[in-house]
């Protein structure tokens, strides 16, 4: 099924952007995991829309409920379901394209492929579909809690201003003390001013979002085709408006030689632990996690919505303009973020229950 993710730890999320509610069900979460309920909602609260002059202004409290899967504040093994009701929905901004297909998005082939589809804000398609996500992912974090391992996403690319330290040179505490989630306050403040001066121009920008997982225990990962990195791959990209992953050295490791490249193994006299002299593999060897930090880099194109007049065609084949017109992200980064730790985390939850079973 399209909208389900996990081969153990599964979610299914269901919902339109301007229907009555969201949600998700959550199968296969072990037992006695404590619900946390104020951090599932803090988790929410990052994401939400309105945060910022820089974010859409839909107004959304993205209050949560949980219809089963919990008793006395423990999970009880048995499906999960949390909904999310929608609370300001405009549809009437989205009359205008009732019939006319927006460049980029997912109108046309939702049109071609269904043969209908729901035009307010995209329905399925939109990224209000992601809160449901968090909720899960945040249940996941949950289960991963007394295993140490640590989940960090932070913005490190907008447009063509780049942070150009590596994560190893930052503080990832300070991810979210700016609305921009970058953890340099000089970058993170040169960020903010770009993106609205490309608001106040009617237009979108795109960018990077680095993810770091910490304290991964080696093992996680399965051949051949469940690879860790190839999952987190799919995790990634199956977001809005993403459009490329890499993971270690990525794309540059092409200008490497092998044995520049190469992650010598050493023995660490303290703790007795096998680790590696350098980290290129990016934590993951064989599909396979080594005990290192994971880290990724997750690119994500400029919002599809923008308030200027486009070319486009409506669904009887004749040439329109589509109008911008509602309430949309000049830059979906900033909210993206906790959507990429909760896909991380979505992952790792999943690998390390698939993890417990494979030995005796």
């Amino acid at each position: 099924m399209s909208s389900t993710f996990g081969k153990i730890f599964k979610i299914s999320t269901f919902g339109e952007s301007h229907g009555k509610a969201i949600g998700v069900v959550i199968d296969g979460c072990p037992s006695g995991v404590v619900f946390d309920s104020d951090f599932i909602q803090s988790e929410l609260e990052r994401r939400k829309p309105g945060q910022s002059k820089i974010t859409t202004q839909r107004k959304e409290s993205d209050s949560f409920e949980v219809l089963s899967g919990v008793f006395e504040g423990k999970t009880t093994g048995t499906p999960i379901a949390i909904v999310i009701f929608n609370e300001d929905q405009r549809s009437k901004d989205y009359g205008h394209i009732a019939n006319k297909f927006r460049p980029s998005h997912a109108d046309f082939t939702y049109h071609e492929k269904y043969g209908v589809r729901d035009y307010r804000g995209g329905g399925r398609s939109s990224a209000r579909e992601t809160a449901a996500r968090v909720a899960a992912g945040a249940m996941a974090k949950l289960a991963l809690k007394s295993l140490g391992i640590e989940i960090y996403s932070y913005v490190s690319q907008v447009g063509n201003l780049k942070l150009e330290k590596k994560y190893q040179d930052l503080d990832l505490s300070k991810i979210d003390s700016n609305p921009v989630r970058c953890p340099d306050e000089g970058m993170a403040s040169s960020m903010f001013d770009y993106i609205d001066s490309v608001r106040k121009n009617g237009d979108s920008i795109g960018g990077i979002i680095t993810g770091v997982i910490k304290n991964v225990p080696v093992g996680w990962g399965e051949p051949v085709f469940d690879k860790l990195h190839a999952e987190l791959g799919k995790a990634m990209l199956s977001i809005n408006a993403v459009k490329g992953f890499e993971y270690g050295s990525g794309f540059d490791g092409v200008n490497m030689l092998g044995s520049e490249h190469n992650d010598d193994f050493i023995l660490e006299e303290e703790s007795g632990k096998v680790k590696t002299k350098t980290n290129h593999s990016g934590g993951i060897q064989g599909g396979i996690s080594n005990g290192e930090d994971i880290y990724f880099n997750v690119a994500f194109k400029p919002v599809a919505t923008i308030m200027k007049d486009q070319d486009s065609v409506n669904e009887a084949g004749e040439k329109v303009i589509v109008s911008g017109k509602g309430r949309h992200d000049p830059c979906v980064l900033p909210r993206a973020v906790p959507i990429v730790d909760a896909m991380s985390a979505l992952v790792l939850v999943d690998f390390w229950l698939r993890a417990r079973g494979n030995k005796i």
